[in-house]
């Protein structure tokens, strides 16, 4: 069966197969894989909450759900929105599509890596995607005078930034962020992704929401099922101004919420608390996962504000094949990178867990990078070139008892060293935009060949 669920993942050309396709391949129950792929809160709903839920669960599928308007309406008296200013959807990715659809003419600019559907949905629809790199030599960090000087130079008319972004978690301040979109006024649209911004240390030092509902060209993208820990829900809303969060939900069908979201959204309002101590508490294991990961040798752990971590692989490392043993062999399910454009198969997204899982993730990395317990490195205050191996597998064995270790080092085939390794970037190549990703297959895809 390991065949089978490593399988899933070649076959898959841009995202990770979901958790019921891997327990399907390989035949288990629940709850036998650790996720540390899919960014949700690990502390909300509480099991109280899923209680109320499952106790309820009959009525709220037996019967239809209200109409969107009024689920919106809610949702806008809980987090004390208008709801003229907002429009909700069956996850963030209908709304992407929607914005795709409506509002984007010709041309999207967005810094890469990021979230694959601000790349892959206007390519869908044939829009020339501008994708600026974000330059590992200076930790995935974006300029924001870089990237405008960018878009002016490629004559983009709509420029998308997350904030958080994903998968390396940098974040930009709420300065940062308004003056790049008073630089970019004259736009036809400039998106701020906030999906993951609750999970910041101060999401509202950061966030944008009040100023964009006054601004005619800015939509502020949210996601409900990464904050309340429910992707299976999908739902998520934008906020802007009223003519153009009109237009989007005067597109959107009637009933395109579900009654699981809708009672979900109706539960909110009386678990504020909880869910404040819920961010609180991920706030907290993702410094404590930081602290866990950084002493591994050779491994480059990036600085995040989301509920992840972007780690960068000793050199000579395969994400794939680690992906697929940790898998395998532990039970662990990690996102591999090099499907994402502008990154490449030397990182890995790691979500935020708590710290016994954590320390379920580095034990079965130490086990597969280095045969053994690593020895801790010494503390690294930049970001350095580290040289380490990827002990090599035999035939990956069926999921059941822990491979035993294996001996370090091993050499790395040099195909193997070469294409893992991720092509530098010079100081200038960040004002220029995309220059090479390392991956061969991407910077086909990057720069139309």
């Amino acid at each position: 069966m390991a065949g089978d669920v490593t399988t899933l993942f070649r076959a898959s050309t841009a995202h990770t197969p979901s958790i019921a396709m891997l327990d399907r391949a390989a035949d288990g129950g629940p709850g036998r894989i650790t996720d540390f792929c899919i960014p949700c809160n690990a502390y909300f709903p509480t099991p109280a909450m899923f209680d109320r839920l499952g106790a309820r669960l009959r009525e709220i599928l037996t019967y239809y759900p209200s109409d969107a308007d009024t689920i919106t309406v809610e949702l806008c008296r809980v987090l004390g929105l208008d709801p003229r200013t907002v429009a909700m959807g069956n996850g963030s990715t209908e709304l992407i599509t929607w914005i795709d659809h409506l509002l984007v003419r010709g041309s999207l600019a967005v810094p890469v890596p990021t979230f694959g559907r601000w790349t892959d949905q206007p390519m869908e629809t044939g829009k020339r995607v501008d994708m600026f790199m974000l330059p590992e030599a200076y930790g995935f960090r974006l300029d924001p005078d870089a990237f405008v000087r960018f878009v002016r130079a490629r004559g983009t008319r709509t420029a998308v930034v997350c904030n958080p972004n994903n998968p390396d978690g940098g974040l930009l301040s709420k300065h940062q962020v308004l003056s790049l979109c008073d630089s970019l006024q004259d736009l036809d649209l400039v998106v701020v992704d906030e999906s993951f911004l609750e999970f910041a240390d101060a999401p509202a030092e950061s966030t944008i929401v009040e100023e964009a509902v006054l601004r005619p060209n800015v939509i502020v993208l949210r996601s409900l099922g990464k904050n309340f820990g429910l992707h299976g829900i999908r739902f998520g809303y934008l906020v802007a101004n009223p003519s153009l969060a009109g237009r989007i939900r005067s597109a959107l069908p009637k009933w395109n919420l579900n009654s699981v979201a809708e009672a979900v959204v109706f539960m909110l309002g009386e678990h504020r608390e909880e869910y404040a101590e819920s961010l609180r508490l991920a706030r907290r294991d993702r410094q404590e996962m930081i602290a866990r990961l950084s002493p591994l040798p050779g491994l480059t752990v990036y600085p995040s504000q989301g509920n992840f971590v972007y780690v960068r692989l000793p050199v000579g490392a395969d994400g794939a094949l680690l992906r697929d043993r940790l898998l395998t062999e532990h039970g662990v399910l990690v996102r591999e990178c090099g499907n994402k454009v502008g990154s490449s198969s030397r990182f890995l997204r790691l979500v935020v867990r708590r710290p016994d899982e954590v320390q379920r993730l580095v034990s079965a990395m130490e086990q597969v990078l280095y045969g053994a317990p690593a020895r801790p490195a010494p503390v690294r205050t930049g970001v350095t070139p580290q040289h380490l191996e990827l002990v090599p597998a035999s035939p990956v064995p069926a999921p059941g008892p822990v491979a035993a270790p294996l001996p370090m080092p091993v050499p790395v085939p040099a195909a193997v060293a070469t294409a893992a390794a991720v092509a530098p970037v010079r100081p200038m190549d960040m004002a220029r935009g995309y220059t090479s990703s390392g991956t061969a297959a991407v910077d086909r895809l990057v720069s139309g060949a």
